[in-house]
C-alpha cells in the first residue's frame, strides 16, 4: 500500500475499507455518471488517473473506447486486472506518471486530488496535462468539503493554468447540473493552443 506519496486522508480510507464491500457497493448500484460524463466528449483514448479498481476504465472500455488506468495502489490495480485482464494497469505515482504516450480525455474520478498530499497535486495536475494530446480534454472532479483536506477551486485553476491547460466548463455534478457553489465541483479544461480542428474541439 503506498505511503509517504499519499496523503493522511488516503492512508485512513485505505486501513478502514473493505475491498470487496467497497466493489459490491458499486456493482449495486451501477453508477456509471462518470463513464457517462466522459464518453459525451467522445474519445478515442482515456487515461483514468488513480483509476483504484478499474470502475471508470472499465466501463469506458466496455463502451468501446480506449481505457488505460492508473494508479500508486497496487492492491486496487490487482482488483482491476481481475475484472478487466486485457486492459493496461500501470502501477506508479501521478505526480511523476510518463506512461510515453497521450490521450484525448484524462479523467480524475472519485476524489482523487483529494487522497493526493498536497504538496504534490500541482505537480498531478501537471503530469495529467502531459498526457494530453491536441485538444485534450482534462476533466476532474472533487469534494470541496472533505475534512482536512479540501481543495480551493483558484487553487485547482491555477495549477490548470500552470499547466497549459484552459477552462472548458465546470458543473456541480457528473450529471452536468449547473455549478453556482456547493460543496462538489467537476471541472473541465482542455489543452491550450488546440486545433480547432480537432474531433474533441
Amino acid at each position: 500500500m503506498p505511503g509517504a506519496h499519499v496523503s493522511p486522508q488516503w492512508a485512513a480510507w485505505r486501513r478502514s475499507v473493505d475491498l470487496d464491500e467497497y466493489e459490491a457497493r458499486f456493482v449495486h448500484d451501477a453508477a456509471h455518471g462518470e463513464a457517462d460524463l466522459v464518453a459525451s466528449l467522445h474519445p478515442r483514448s482515456v487515461l483514468d488517473a488513480g483509476c483504484g479498481t478499474g470502475r471508470v476504465a472499465i466501463e469506458l472500455d466496455r463502451r468501446g473506447i480506449e481505457a488505460v488506468g492508473v494508479d500508486l495502489d497496487g492492491d486496487l490495480l490487482a482488483l482491476a486486472a481481475r475484472k478487466a485482464p486485457q486492459l493496461r494497469w500501470e502501477c506508479t505515482d501521478l505526480a511523476s506518471m510518463d506512461l510515453g504516450r497521450t490521450f484525448d480525455v484524462v479523467v480524475l474520478a472519485g476524489n482523487v486530488l483529494l487522497f493526493c498530499r498536497d504538496d504534490r497535486r500541482s505537480d498531478v495536475v501537471a503530469r495529467c496535462a502531459a498526457h494530453l494530446g491536441p485538444g485534450g480534454l482534462l476533466v476532474a472532479g472533487f469534494s470541496l468539503r472533505m475534512a482536512e483536506s479540501s481543495i480551493r477551486l483558484d487553487e485547482y485553476d491555477a495549477a490548470a493554468t500552470a499547466a497549459g491547460l484552459v477552462m472548458v466548463e465546470r458543473w456541480a455534478t457528473w450529471e452536468r447540473d449547473v455549478y453556482v457553489g456547493g460543496g462538489y465541483v467537476v471541472s473541465l479544461h482542455r489543452r491550450a493552443g488546440h486545433d480547432a480542428s480537432d474531433p474533441l474541439a
